[in-house]
């Protein structure tokens, strides 16, 4: 077997984010798979709600490459099974081309992936080129292939800013700012892709525009080593896990899925919101999501919150991941001043606020083992509990995230990455 294998890929950077990156990814990913090509859409960093619209556009699933909290093996591995199947690789950054450590230019370099520059036009003209100057010439050794406009404004617009470029910088089309091609967010970003009615009639439309400006050629293929080979072992085998999955829990990463699978778990879904009894399982596993849109709906639905006390009453395993970890409160208060009473399981109450609470990377050290993730919300939360761990982000940010323990019960607000220790997950979930 080859130790290479070939497949076109580009980086959809930008200078910032709110650049418009998700829907030129997603753009991209339509247009190409209109075509008739099959599309691997990557997202660099920690993301729940950018990956649901690309997985829409491309229509397969998108998985997160990420140096530090995914690690740079598992990430070659899952570029290297891509390439094994796709005439398209794209990986969609995070933030600014050069934010954070490691940023999207780390990986785009680790990987030899040329960087293609997202560049909101709005209210600009000649100033583009000198920005696309800056982003392509910042780190000499980068590989770029081009800039794409987003947000134009006419035909003659775009001719603008193309003139702008210099030194031989490609373009790749602009993508015009109808209202029918932006995609909507609200407070934690995009709106879930489940939630938008005309998502497919929007990617169509931002697929047309894109190719009506440019040529839809692939960009040159990249050579994606292959990874080592890790032994399997199926610590979770014949171990049921329900897994919360409706509109106010869906931030679940696929890799932490196919882990649990791969480790021998079953996995059965339910609904929070709407189910009134839990599957029979041995554990559960209540990730992230939007409780507080729903949080009088999940206070009424009492025949299920009655079940999930009883599943704790019973010494079995719960992981509660951020939104999970409020569901899981005496009650919580959305941003209205709306309170609703919850499962009471662990002792405090969250409120909601309109200013971002947290947001950083997180290494956790645990009895179970050291597991990586992100923080990432809105709300405050006040507990007399005291903490079995604190998180640490390798960037210094807020966070510092406690990770709160009773029983066989785990809540913290990290979203952790079960592939950085398959073992310390298995722990966490094994009755």
């Amino acid at each position: 077997m080859s130790d290479s294998r070939q497949c076109p890929a580009v980086l959809i950077a930008a200078p910032a984010s709110g650049q418009g990156k998700t829907t030129v990814t997603a753009a991209l990913a339509r247009l190409h798979r209109n075509l008739g090509r099959k599309v691997r859409v990557f997202k660099c960093g920690p993301d729940f709600l950018d990956p649901m619209i690309l997985e829409r556009a491309s229509g397969a699933p998108v998985y997160q490459l990420d140096l530090w909290m995914i690690g740079a093996e598992e990430s070659r591995r899952l570029l290297w099974e891509a390439a094994g199947e796709a005439d398209l690789i794209l990986i969609e950054g995070v933030m600014g081309l050069f934010d954070g450590t490691p940023s999207s230019a780390d990986l785009a370099r680790h990987f030899g992936v040329p960087v293609l520059a997202v560049i909101d036009g709005t209210a600009m003209a000649q100033t583009f080129g000198a920005l696309a100057l800056g982003l392509a010439r910042y780190q000499p050794d980068l590989p770029f292939a081009g800039v794409l406009a987003n947000r134009v404004g006419s035909l003659r617009h775009a001719q603008l800013l193309e003139g702008s470029l210099t030194e031989g910088l490609r373009w790749y089309g602009g993508l015009s700012r109808e209202r029918g091609i932006e995609l909507p967010s609200r407070h934690l970003g995009l709106v879930q892709a489940s939630e938008l009615n005309d998502l497919d009639a929007r990617l169509d439309a931002a697929a047309e525009a894109l190719g009506a400006s440019c040529d839809a050629a692939l960009p040159p293929p990249v050579g994606f080593a292959r990874p080592e080979l890790l032994g399997v072992t199926t610590p979770l085998a014949g171990v049921r896990i329900g897994v919360a999955h409706d509109e106010a829990f869906a931030f679940t990463y696929g890799a932490n899925l196919d882990l649990l699978r791969s480790l021998g778990a079953q996995l059965e879904f339910f609904s929070p919101l709407h189910d009134r009894e839990l599957p029979d399982v041995d554990s559960l596993y209540l990730p992230g999501g939007y409780p507080e849109l729903h949080h009088q709906a999940l206070a009424a639905n009492s025949p299920m919150l009655e079940a999930i006390r009883g599943h704790h009453a019973e010494g079995k395993p719960l992981l509660a991941e951020c939104g999970g970890m409020l569901y899981l409160l005496d009650a919580l208060t959305d941003v209205a001043g709306v309170r609703a009473p919850l499962a009471g399981l662990l002792p405090g109450e969250a409120t909601m606020q309109k200013r971002l609470a947290a947001l950083a990377l997180q290494a956790v050290e645990l009895p179970e083992g050291t597991l990586r993730g992100h923080t990432y919300h809105h709300s405050l939360t006040s507990t007399e509990l005291q903490p079995i761990a604190r998180g640490l982000s390798p960037n210094g940010g807020r966070g510092n995230e406690a990770v709160y323990r009773l029983g066989r019960l785990t809540a913290s607000y990290v979203h952790f990455y079960f592939p950085s220790n398959p073992d310390a997950a298995a722990a966490l979930l094994r009755p």
